[in-house]
């Protein structure tokens, strides 16, 4: 074999096995798995600064966000994370995070002796609620890391947290419907969970999609009123809520 071909193929075979690599890596510990539904997750302060990292104690409350799956898998398309979009299982409402929140802004990446990464099995034993490993691990070292718990015990916190917010049932399945108005789904909530009130609660979207409903929590869990979470609302009068694919 003539030597300009041999070198190509060995460049060929070695890029090969970088990918193969490189894929088998990526599906045992999530990484590169965090959705791009990452847009701010959290109000910022009045001037559009961030807290800036610090200690784990002092926070007032948390925020529980849970994203409509649908409406992320379809803004992001083919950049989507293929567990939450391409498991076949068709997702609604999971859970973005679990937020400690002051009354204005919020700590994040806090230092913690618990380890910054999250293990795999721990991540996919949340799979029905928290689709990626990548965004359970992104949870912890952004928010859960502030909580001043361990990893155990926040993550159990998020799964009590779940239950204690009641999804409509007009909203728990992600098949085909007409757009929606964010006030009227708001209200449903409302209406669903006894204790919340429309001050406890943001409906946001983007441009073309509903993508989350922000439930503020008591660190007992309890519904409270957030007026710097509340004004995040979507303001628009009807947006698209898209069914699985």
């Amino acid at each position: 074999m003539p030597s300009g071909k041999l070198a190509r193929y060995v460049v060929f075979a070695a890029l090969i096995g970088i990918t193969v690599l490189s894929y088998i890596y990526e599906e045992n510990t999530g990484v590169n798995d965090v959705p791009a539904q990452h847009s701010p997750d959290a109000p910022a302060e009045a001037d559009g600064r961030e807290i800036a990292p610090t200690s784990s104690t002092g926070f007032d409350f948390y925020v529980l966000a849970l994203s409509w799956s649908p409406s992320y898998c379809a803004a992001e398309g083919a950049n989507a994370n293929r567990q939450q979009c391409s498991s076949g299982r068709p997702y609604g409402f999971v859970v973005h995070g679990l937020w400690p929140q002051f009354e204005t802004g919020y700590p994040q990446n806090c230092e913690t002796s618990q380890s910054r990464n999250v293990p795999f099995a721990q991540a996919k034993q949340l799979s029905d609620i928290m689709p990626s490993p990548g965004l359970v691990t992104h949870e912890w070292r952004k928010h859960g890391s502030c909580t001043g718990l361990t990893q155990k015990d926040y993550f159990s916190l998020v799964r009590q947290a779940v239950k204690r917010v009641a999804i409509p049932p007009a909203y728990r399945q992600p098949t085909p419907r007409a757009p929606v108005n964010p006030q009227l789904l708001e209200q449903a909530f409302v209406s669903a969970n006894p204790g919340l009130s429309t001050e406890g609660i943001a409906v946001t979207c983007d441009r073309d999609y509903l993508r989350e409903v922000r439930v503020c929590l008591t660190k007992e869990l309890t519904f409270r009123p957030c007026p710097e979470v509340d004004r995040s609302s979507c303001r628009r009068r009807s947006v698209e809520m898209p069914a699985a694919q």
